[in-house]
């Protein structure tokens, strides 16, 4: 059987493949497994705070987890519509043993997903993950009378989450004087984002703000930004924000309506934090699928790169290994390890903000560090991706590829978590050599690896 838990907790299609009974198990389970892990505490009464995106199927999965938490003698506190990263923070700040967050970030509104957070507000550990998933349908002694877990609603908890993300900045970072349009992708980062620039006295232009349940996601947000380019450019913007369903990633526009994505934006932020002397061994962690450009960037700025595998639980783990106060990945999650325990999209928001209205220049300046180096990718289906860095004639066309680029390029072939695909990603000074490269050993992983 497969894993239930992913790399982001527990994802599928609601009602489907994620169900109500699913989610009142995996509460349970959880509630079981922390508690004998001794993560509550001896002679606690324990208490989990549980938070949704704007998705229908989270009223339903919202219930289910509730139910299963109460009945395993958990006291439940409802957040109701909120960013992922806000529970983080309010389990830490809150002090409580455990946070559950109902969304599937930037995936279509049939989805949804179930993300937990331990004590402090960090992710939970892959062996426990395991051990819940052990432990989830099995005989058990239930609680009664007073030991039943109480339900309340708080949903005064989101302002303290506002006030944090506003109090990041310091006492010296107003953004009055800046236009900013903000696309909430109509989910969570609604009722956060637009009221966290307010504060800071930015003009705000909202879009795509308005949530029915349905409409999450739905071309907009961080993974459609051509609604966001058009809105900047018509309303003479100086910045634009692209979050997605659950607001942990964060894109960004420029004043002619160019994407800034999260390297550009973590080069950005990496440099004011290296002139702030914030940035921990002036050392920031990305992954394997950063852009060569950003890669030379930092180097030219005596920055490191530590570089890990995909996925922004890599990327945590080695920031909190060894200390590092940022990290991030392409696609826009950004973790700001002295402001958060996860991807913020708002707070990352705020403070690439910040940095235009500190130094008065526009965001195509401080992003143009980073030249872009095209970049091609290619999923080769239907093969066996356990050969990938193993079978002798893919690694000779490997490596014959990488020394003929040499540093003008980049050649990364990855095996997917989930399929049975490798893709195989080229950077190179023109689109027409990436490709050409890309499509060469396309083709030596399809006849090598074919199934």
């Amino acid at each position: 059987m497969a894993r239930l838990f992913g790399t982001d907790g527990v994802r599928g299609t609601a009602n489907l493949d994620l169900t109500a009974e699913i989610a009142l198990e995996l509460s349970i389970a959880a509630a079981h497994v922390l508690a004998e892990a001794g993560v509550f505490g001896a002679g606690h009464r324990p208490f989990a705070l549980v938070g949704r995106d704007t998705r229908a199927s989270g009223e339903f999965l919202e219930a289910a987890v509730v139910a299963g938490l109460a009945s395993a003698g958990v006291d439940v506190v409802r957040l109701g519509v909120i960013p992922t990263p806000g529970v983080a923070y309010l389990v830490g700040a809150m002090g409580a043993d455990l946070g559950v967050m109902l969304s599937a970030s930037h995936n279509p509104m049939p989805d949804n997903g179930i993300k937990f957070f331990a004590r402090g507000g960090v992710k939970l550990d892959d062996a426990i993950e395991d051990m819940i998933e052990q432990r989830m349908g099995e005989h058990w002694d239930r609680p009664i009378g007073s030991d039943v877990g109480r339900v309340t609603d708080d949903r005064g908890a989101i302002e303290a989450y506002i006030a944090h993300l506003v109090a990041s900045l310091g006492t010296d970072s107003s953004l009055e004087g800046l236009k900013v349009v903000i696309d909430c992708a109509n989910g969570a980062a609604h009722l956060t984002a637009l009221a966290a620039f307010d504060a800071q006295g930015a003009e705000v232009i909202p879009l795509h703000a308005s949530p029915d349940g349905l409409n999450i996601n739905d071309n907009c947000g961080s993974t459609h930004l051509s609604p966001l380019q058009a809105a900047v450019v018509e309303h003479g913007a100086d910045l634009g924000i692209g979050l997605d369903g659950d607001a942990d990633r964060c894109l960004a526009v420029d004043h002619r309506g160019e994407v800034v994505d999260g390297d550009q934006i973590l080069a950005v932020l990496a440099l004011a934090m290296q002139a702030a002397k914030t940035l921990h061994s002036d050392t920031v962690v990305a992954t394997v699928m950063s852009n060569l450009g950003f890669l030379k960037a930092m180097r030219a700025a005596g920055i490191q790169v530590d570089q890990t595998k995909v996925g922004d639980r890599y990327v945590l783990e080695a920031m909190n290994a060894n200390g590092f106060t940022l990290g991030g990945e392409q696609s826009g999650h950004v973790i700001m390890s002295e402001h958060a325990t996860t991807g913020d999209g708002v707070l990352t928001a705020l403070h690439l903000a910040a940095q235009l209205a500190r130094t008065e220049r526009p965001l195509c300046d401080l992003a143009g560090v980073v030249t872009r180096l095209p970049q091609v990718m290619i999923n080769v289906s239907n093969v066996n991706k356990a050969w990938a860095g193993i079978d002798p004639v893919v690694n000779s066309a490997v490596s014959a590829q990488i020394k003929a680029l040499g540093d003008s390029g980049r050649v990364l072939l990855r095996p997917s978590g989930t399929e049975p695909l490798v893709r195989v990603m080229v950077e190179a000074e023109t689109e027409e050599r990436a490709r050409e490269v890309a499509e060469l050993l396309a083709g030596v992983v399809k006849e090598r690896l074919s199934l």
